[in-house]
């Protein structure tokens, strides 16, 4: 049964500007759900009466020592659902006769451990933790369909969850992110994004953190500053706010990849400001809109939060987003080639400085 609720920790305060409530239960099997609404809470007591029996399965961590980096071999997540009908999907609200992961018969947010997790708590191996955000309870919305509250509501439960997560003993890294669309692999399709806790920093932020260090030595100069205020001064910006700015960067990798930084820096999402969070939902939907009139189509993309490592490298980290996408153009898909799956050497199919173009010629999204 859910416990009660508790109020969310926001930047000034509990329930400062934005009150919320974060009400936590257990599913049959043991793993945490965890309900998150704006008042009035609604009163909540479903119960899982599924019959379902605990998993242990983790993926096993091995070492690249050629490459330098981990790989996790998950062989247990082929059992997991794929792209199954809108009538007998696991993340909707629990109804008469069809019971799902959620037992409750609505939501607003919820957060519940994955069935077929990479990492978990209780394994011998591949600690750390995989949850699943539902952003809303209506199988047919999107990110960017969201209202600016709702959106809202997400962005603190990613950082309530962070929060949390980055004091599981052993997690080095925190990764909230969306997968969305068949053609990126999506394999449940209600709107939703998942959080890995990882054992390890993987490859992107270890990388990045390097170069900065090694920048730093260099020159004693800060690389994502003189990043940032170089977009934020050229011809890539794509949209751009009071706390924000989205653009496309110098060398970008996909057809269409877009970063939005905030301009103070911080390490990570719990340490945005109310004003920053608001300033980030106004720019985010911004450019979803604009990325789905990019080719009159709902665009397939992996929105990837990059957030500093748990421990060590904190003080030289710069929050930062990006959104990425394999549509090249209208029913063309960039696969990677030989050169990019063999050496690791990117092509870029298009001129960052054309995308951005397109996109600041496009309608986005206000109010």
């Amino acid at each position: 049964m859910p416990r009660g609720y508790r109020d969310l920790v926001t930047p000034d305060g509990p329930g400062a500007r934005f009150p919320t409530r974060r009400q936590a239960a257990r599913l049959a099997d043991g793993r945490e759900i965890i309900y998150f609404d704006r008042e009035p809470a609604p009163s909540r007591d479903a119960a899982d009466r599924r019959e379902l029996t605990a998993r242990a399965e983790a993926a096993e961590v091995r070492f690249d020592r050629l490459l330098g980096e981990p790989v996790a071999i998950a062989a247990h997540r082929q059992d997991r659902t794929h792209l199954p009908p809108t009538d007998q999907c696991p993340l909707c609200p629990t109804r008469p006769g069809r019971p799902t992961e959620v037992p409750a018969e609505d939501y607003q947010v919820v957060v519940l451990e994955n069935r077929f997790p990479t990492f978990t708590e209780r394994a011998p191996a591949g600690i750390g933790r995989c949850e699943v955000v539902c952003f809303s309870s209506d199988h047919e919305d999107s990110f960017v369909s969201l209202t600016p509250s709702r959106a809202r509501l997400v962005v603190d439960v990613w950082a309530d969850r962070t929060r949390e997560l980055a004091r599981l003993p052993g997690v080095r890294w925190v990764f909230p992110f969306e997968n969305r669309g068949a053609e990126i692999g999506v394999t449940l399709a209600h709107p939703h994004g998942q959080i890995y806790a990882y054992p390890y920093l993987p490859p992107v932020p270890a990388r990045m953190l390097e170069q900065v260090r090694r920048h730093r030595r260099a020159t004693g100069g800060d690389l994502f500053a003189e990043v940032l205020d170089g977009e934020r001064a050229g011809p890539r910006v794509v949209a751009a706010g009071e706390h924000w700015t989205a653009f496309v960067p110098e060398a970008a990798r996909w057809p269409v990849e877009v970063h939005l930084y905030p301009h103070r820096r911080v390490p990570d999402i719990p340490s945005l400001t109310d004003a920053e969070r608001d300033g980030f939902v106004a720019v985010y939907l911004d450019v979803l809109a604009r990325l789905d009139a990019l080719h009159h189509d709902p665009l397939p993309y992996v929105a990837a939060w990059q957030q500093a490592p748990v421990r060590a490298g904190r003080a030289a980290w710069h929050l930062h987003l990006r959104v990425l996408s394999i549509r090249r153009a209208p029913g063309k898909l960039k696969h990677l080639a030989g050169s990019e799956l063999g050496a690791g050497a990117f092509l870029g199919d298009l001129r960052p400085e054309d995308v951005a173009a397109r996109l600041r010629g496009l309608a986005g999204r206000r109010g």
